[in-house]
């Protein structure tokens, strides 16, 4: 089968990392990066330290609104389709890459495979939760990465094929994590902390940090930390804190330590040696928990629930007190392997496998 994979952001990078190379050993697959993420701290990076195949194209298609990127997104894909004429086409998580990808092979009559499908915020004033339904609704192959999400998908009464196969976030992680964690000394000794006493953050959600006043709540968090904290900073968070006049204050907060947005590995070795992490990315959380840190999460909700349900993640929004009263929290006894054993990106190869033996059946 000739798979055609839509890319364009850290997590997606991360995710076509573990499944990319199973995947070509059975199948071809045409990479397409739609430069959704086109800074190469968040892109290139990602790339070369995890092994990821160069794109086979890129669109070259970042900036602008939500409704904007998805459309020129959709145009650049559809143009694509033709010329490709790929027999299913493989989306991952949540972005207006993610949505383009399941619109574009719906409009040409191709399957749709998503993989992390089922994952629900019920926050509907999330983009990327919109992404998700929608992508879903499109979808002929639903690879879940919980028994949760399957749940979600049965409730909302989704028509296609639904399966269980692990998150394939884990394969990653257990991949690099031994590696990772030989070198937190060294990258903290850089930082000038030392390992199990800093704090380490990121925060690039629109609703935080595109809203003045949320920008300004953030401030006031970050502000309430106990020293040392670590913030590797996304461009979009430094542009508008510069542009709000608050970047000189950020960065003399006393004990701050503010970095340039790191790749997997770096990061991977600073969140595995930190005392915990608060974040409002939906990766992260995740990533974690796999690693083993206590997760303070800058948002009201979350689609990854077992993680809040198990004890290791707290939701505080953006108010400091709570994020305060979290960072006091008992680190749980026990860390179930709530997402699967390492092997999800071979199930999901089989999975999409199957769809070529179905179409081979019906010929």
């Amino acid at each position: 089968m000739k798979i055609l994979t839509v890319v364009g952001n850290r997590p997606q990078f991360i995710k076509a990392a573990a499944v990319s190379g199973p995947l070509r050993e059975e199948h071809e697959e045409v990479l397409v990066h739609t430069g959704q993420h086109y800074d190469d701290s968040l892109s290139k990076v990602f790339f070369t330290e995890l092994g990821l195949a160069r794109p086979d194209r890129e669109l070259g298609i970042g900036g602008g609104s939500n409704e904007s990127q998805t459309t020129r997104m959709l145009g650049a894909l559809e143009d694509l389709m033709p010329e490709v004429a790929p027999d299913a086409v493989l989306v991952y998580g949540d972005t207006n890459s993610t949505l383009a990808g399941a619109q574009a092979g719906k409009h040409a009559g191709v399957p749709v495979v998503h993989i992390e499908a089922g994952m629900r915020s019920f926050d509907l004033t999330m983009p990327e939760e919109r992404n998700r339904i929608a992508t879903d609704q499109l979808s002929d192959l639903l690879l879940c990465s919980s028994s949760t999400a399957a749940g979600n998908l049965h409730n909302e009464g989704i028509s296609g094929k639904v399966e269980v196969v692990g998150d394939v976030m884990v394969d990653v992680a257990l991949r690099w994590q031994p590696a990772a964690r030989e070198r937190t000394a060294d990258l903290a000794e850089n930082l000038g902390v030392q390992p199990g006493e800093y704090l380490l953050v990121t925060s690039h959600r629109a609703g935080n940090v595109d809203d003045p006043a949320r920008l300004a709540e953030l401030m006031d968090l970050l502000q309430a930390l106990p020293a040392p904290v670590v913030f590797p900073v996304h461009p979009r968070t430094r542009a508008r804190l510069q542009a709000m006049g608050s970047w000189e204050q950020l960065t003399g907060m006393d004990g701050m330590h503010v970095t340039e947005p790191l790749g997997y590995a770096e990061f991977t070795s600073l969140l595995c040696g930190a005392r915990a992490m608060l974040t409002d990315s939906g990766g992260v959380q995740k990533e974690a928990y796999l690693a083993g840190v206590p997760c303070v999460t800058l948002r009201a909700n979350t689609e990854w629930v077992e993680t809040v349900q198990s004890g290791w993640n707290t939701l505080v929004d953006l108010d400091a007190q709570a994020a305060l009263a979290a960072l006091e929290r008992q680190v749980p006894a026990e860390r179930p392997p709530l997402y699967g054993d390492g092997h999800a990106a071979e199930r999901c190869v089989e999975a999409i496998g199957s769809l070529g033996a179905a179409k081979d059946g019906s010929g």
